[in-house]
Parts: structure tokens; C-alpha cells; sequence
């Protein structure tokens, strides 16, 4: 058996989203997720399933059990819904729970897995939080957690979102929070399944995160985070200058607050990175 791990990204978008995301110059968070376990595991096999829609199977002749890891990505969707592309993600997930592949995956991904096994994810009362996920503190367990190995007590990370989970599922640990979400990151054990996730998006750099600001700029005007369209645009543009020359723009990393914990690929992508090495790479090794 190759030691080399084949994944399964599940794309949490509809169709329509990922078109209107690639339209303002984001990569589908399928893609993106896909590019970001090949980036850190080189050679690495990823297909890509969107049960968001309702042709969006499996590959076939694959069954869950085929995969060495299962890595979910984020959604403009809201769990607390029960149209079909929210439940059909419900049901996968809890399939993949039964199954026992490892189980990972960022902000909608999180809100899934927690309705999946019986938690509670609700709109945020405070609304939005946008940009960068400020001062999350790991809790005395995501301290001792592998998911966090080499991570620091208090960081920062890129985010968009505005659900949060507000009642985790029973057998769940709190891994860190922050003074806006109480959840940013959990694992969650139901079943025969653990999943690992997390609120923010370690797999967005400032770039994709610039254009998905770019893809909601007028209702991100209109509900006061821009002065302007143009405003956001020139936000963007920023964001765009930091990702491409990080060390020589000392100037924008201190207008914006930004520091090597989004900066750093290593850093940003730890979480990840510690997933395939504590829970993949040891699942292969178990089975050959």
C-alpha cells in the first residue's frame, strides 16, 4: 500500500457560487483546498465532490473508505438551513463520521460536523467577522492538541464568516477562542469518527481573501465595511501587494496589522500540516 495519502476535498459551495467567486478573481475553494494538500503534501492524490449539487457523487466505483483523509472546505451556505445543498452536506457528513477517515476542514466545514453530530450553529448577533480573526487563544486542551504542534498560545488567522457554533456536540473538546467567536477551533468525536476544524481559513491567503472581499463588495459597503465600492477595491488592492512582496512591504503589513502568523505559509498552514502528519500519514501506516 503506498504511503503516499489520497484525499477527498468536499467542496461546500453550489455551483453559481464558485463561478461568481472565480469571476472576481478568487480560486473555488475546491481548488484551492485541493492545491493547498498538494502544496503541503507533494504527490499527493485529491478528488473533489460537491454535494452541494445534486450531481455532485462520488466518483465512481469510489467509496469513503477509499480515501486516506476527507478535507471539507467553506460555504456561503448556512447550517441552520434544511434546503437540499445544506442537508445533502449534513448527510455526507455524517457518513463520514461512520466511515472513520480522518476528518478536517475550515469555517462552514466546522458548522457541518457540529450539526452533523447533533450541536448548534446559529447566525452571530454580532454579525460578521471579516479579514483577519484577531488574538485567538488556544484553550488549555488545544494547547495539548496535535492539531495546534508548533503553533503559538495567542495568533491571528485570515477569516469570513457570520454563523458560529453555539452549542458544540456531546464528546467535544474547545480548542481555542476569541472575543467573537467562542468556537475557532474543536475536535469532535461521533461515531467511529474524529473531526479536527476549525473557524477561520488557514488555506486563504491574503489574496483569495482580498478577492472574496471583492465578490461581496457592494453588500459589504452597504453593511458598513467599506465607505465605498471603490474603498473595498483599494483594500484589495493591498491585501494583493502584501501577498505578493510580504517581507519588502513593511509599509502595508503595519497598515493593515498583518504578521508573519498570515504571512508565513508554514505558520498559516500548521493546522493542515499537523492533520496529515497526527492523524493521515499514521492512519496509512496503520493499515499497511
Amino acid at each position: 500500500m503506498s504511503s503516499t495519502p489520497r484525499f477527498l476535498v468536499v467542496e461546500g459551495n453550489v455551483k453559481e457560487a464558485s463561478e461568481a467567486l472565480e469571476k472576481a478573481g478568487a480560486t473555488p475553494f475546491g481548488p484551492l483546498y485541493a492545491r493547498t494538500l498538494q502544496t503541503l503534501h507533494p504527490g499527493a492524490a485529491c478528488d473533489i465532490v460537491r454535494p452541494a449539487d445534486p450531481d455532485g457523487a462520488l466518483p465512481s466505483g469510489a467509496q469513503l473508505q477509499d480515501y486516506d483523509g476527507i478535507a471539507w472546505t467553506g460555504s456561503a451556505l448556512n447550517a441552520y438551513n434544511t434546503d437540499p445543498p445544506v442537508m445533502r452536506q449534513v448527510e455526507l457528513a455524517r457518513e463520514v463520521y461512520d466511515s472513520g477517515v480522518p476528518f478536517f476542514g475550515s469555517c462552514w466545514a466546522l458548522q457541518v460536523a457540529v450539526v452533523a453530530a447533533g450541536g448548534v450553529v446559529r447566525k452571530h448577533p454580532a454579525g460578521r467577522e471579516l479579514g483577519i480573526a484577531r488574538k485567538i487563544r488556544l484553550t488549555e486542551a488545544g494547547t495539548a492538541h496535535p492539531m495546534f504542534a508548533g503553533k503559538g498560545p495567542v495568533f491571528e488567522a485570515v477569516c469570513i464568516h457570520q454563523d458560529e457554533v453555539e452549542t458544540l456536540p456531546v464528546d467535544s473538546t474547545l480548542l481555542a477562542s476569541n472575543d467573537h467567536s467562542h468556537v475557532q477551533a474543536a475536535e469532535i468525536r461521533h461515531g467511529r469518527g474524529s473531526f479536527w476544524g476549525i473557524q477561520y481559513h488557514p488555506e486563504y491567503d491574503l489574496h483569495e481573501i482580498g478577492h472574496i472581499c471583492l465578490r461581496y463588495a457592494e453588500p459589504l459597503t452597504e453593511q458598513g465595511w467599506f465607505a465605498s465600492v471603490a474603498a473595498c477595491e483599494d483594500f484589495v488592492a493591498k491585501l494583493d501587494a502584501l501577498n505578493a512582496d510580504p517581507a519588502g512591504r513593511r509599509d502595508l503589513r503595519w497598515q493593515l496589522g498583518i504578521d508573519a502568523d498570515v504571512l508565513d505559509e508554514a505558520v498559516r498552514l500548521r493546522e493542515i500540516k499537523n492533520w496529515i502528519n497526527y492523524r493521515v500519514l499514521p492512519e496509512i501506516a496503520r493499515r499497511r
